[in-house]
């Protein structure tokens, strides 16, 4: 153990029980202009940790008086203000994983690739208070400065998610987003990317659901001339193009299955192999990944890999619904009236008493970006005076209990209702299958086509639902 006075801005400690690893470590970082302390034990660590400040620290997994996890821990509790990143033993992912969740912001492997290493270590010099000033004005303004109105509000949920993010910001973790279509998943990644290390770098989003099969694998790792029909050139790929930054998979849920499994490979090695390419790339990224549906119960379905599942989900973020914070929508509905007035070069519109009731009593399925275009619409057929609740053309609302008709679903049909004219071979199979198909679609249609919440709604299982929807035929 060894320590000297100096500026916490350059001074690192170096946790490891393997004196060709410390002095390793001490070799790289003093050539990037870091000071390092050294310890091999969690005493050692403690001792330095009590006397010094550190603008980093690099520790083992295994040390010779207990887990290098503890130590992540202590760090995170006890001096959030020095980013801990761990060290694990070659492919112990879940060890990585668990690190990544104790507070630690990044790993790497042994043996320790210099170049990952030296990517990491600029990564976590470059985190400064920055984050925890955000987190601080977000909780008194109601806002994380640079956002745009989907982050707006005063509601103790929108306060806990603005927390939330300010503390992942400073982490490389992968983040896992969930939240309901248009309640802002992207705006949430980029804040994250913004507040963050990677700030300076690409920020990459992607659409998984957009992307053709047969193309992902080039789409995302790349090719080279002449490694299939058409590749006339050498392409970078999605994982490249966001190298430095944050690549934000969205909608991940809708990734194949054989696609799935490359992508864990390329998170977890942290290197991509472009396609016709001999050897592999590596790839310095954060993974940021969303969707609108239910992924835990896609695992469950065998749908999803639980392994990539649990490599993506290390933090998880829900982003709430409109719904669930209507205290906001007049802070909401007033900042987008204000951003349309000033493209348009308008006076600033009036919602009218009517137009606010009918906003408060609309349940918003679309959530923020529904409100934005509801009132993008409004402000374009309003007169000078104002918006009212005609301008707003609100659809009607529907029903909140299942349909007689999606209580046919399950509900044994009344043999006095059939017309005995019928015939009994084919009339009777027909019309209980015609009823089904109408439950079924018109729940799908009030579940914006979630398929879990239709057969919740329907008061049958997922299977279920499943069967009815391949045996009806309805896509």
């Amino acid at each position: 153990m060894n320590a000297t006075a100096r500026s916490p801005q350059n001074n690192a400690l170096i946790v490891d029980d393997e004196r060709d690893i410390r002095e390793l470590l001490v070799l790289t970082l003093g050539r990037m202009g870091l000071k390092c302390d050294t310890a091999s034990s969690l005493h050692d660590a403690r001792a330095l940790l009590r006397h010094n400040q550190y603008a980093l620290c690099l520790t083992d997994m295994r040390l010779a008086d207990g887990s290098g996890l503890d130590l992540v821990r202590e760090i995170a509790q006890q001096h959030p203000n020095t980013p801990v990143a761990m060290i694990t033993a070659f492919g112990n992912q879940e060890a990585a994983v668990d690190a990544l969740k104790a507070g630690a912001f990044d790993f790497v492997s042994k043996p320790v690739d210099l170049t990952v290493l030296r990517g990491l270590v600029q990564n976590a010099l470059k985190l400064t208070p920055k984050a925890r000033a955000t987190a601080e004005v977000g909780r008194t303004t109601g806002e994380i400065p640079g956002t745009a109105t989907r982050l707006l509000g005063n509601s103790v949920a929108m306060g806990e998610l603005r927390a939330t993010l300010a503390k992942v910001a400073r982490s490389q973790a992968p983040v896992y987003i969930a939240g309901e279509s248009g309640v802002g998943k992207e705006l949430v990644a980029r804040t994250i990317h913004d507040e963050g290390a990677r700030a300076g770098g690409p920020f990459v989003p992607v659409n998984c659901g957009a992307i053709p099969a047969e193309l992902m694998e080039s789409e995302f790792f790349g090719h080279r001339k002449g490694s299939f029909t058409g590749a006339h050139a050498d392409k970078t790929g999605l994982f490249q193009a966001a190298e430095g930054g944050t690549l934000f998979l969205d909608e991940v849920a809708e990734l194949p299955l054989p696609m799935q499994v490359k992508l864990l490979r390329a998170i977890q090695e942290k290197s991509v192999r472009p396609v016709g390419a001999n050897g592999e790339v590596p790839v310095d990224v954060r993974i940021l990944s969303a969707t609108h549906k239910n992924l835990a119960a896609l695992v469950e379905e065998g749908r999803f890999r639980h392994d990539l599942y649990y490599r993506i989900n290390v933090i998880e973020l829900r982003v709430p619904p409109l719904r669930e914070r209507r205290g906001d929508l007049p802070l909401l509905a007033n900042a987008v009236l204000a951003r349309l007035a000033t493209a348009q070069n308008r006076p600033h519109p009036v919602l009218h008493p009517d137009a606010v009731e009918a906003l408060n009593a609309y349940t918003f399925p679309g959530n923020v970006r529904e409100l934005e275009n509801i009132l993008e619409r409004a402000f374009a057929l309003a007169d000078d005076d104002g918006i009212r609740a005609s301008d707003l053309r609100l659809p009607e609302p529907r029903p909140a209990t299942p349909t007689a008709a999606a209580a046919a679903v399950t509900t044994p049909l009344d043999p006095s209702r059939i017309d005995p004219r019928e015939s009994a071979s084919s009339a009777l199979p027909s019309f209980i299958e015609e009823i089904e198909r109408k439950a079924i679609e018109q729940a799908l249609q009030d579940n914006r086509y979630n398929k879990t919440k239709a057969a919740a709604q329907l008061g049958i299982t997922f299977r279920a639902l499943r069967y009815k929807l391949k045996k009806l035929g309805i896509d």
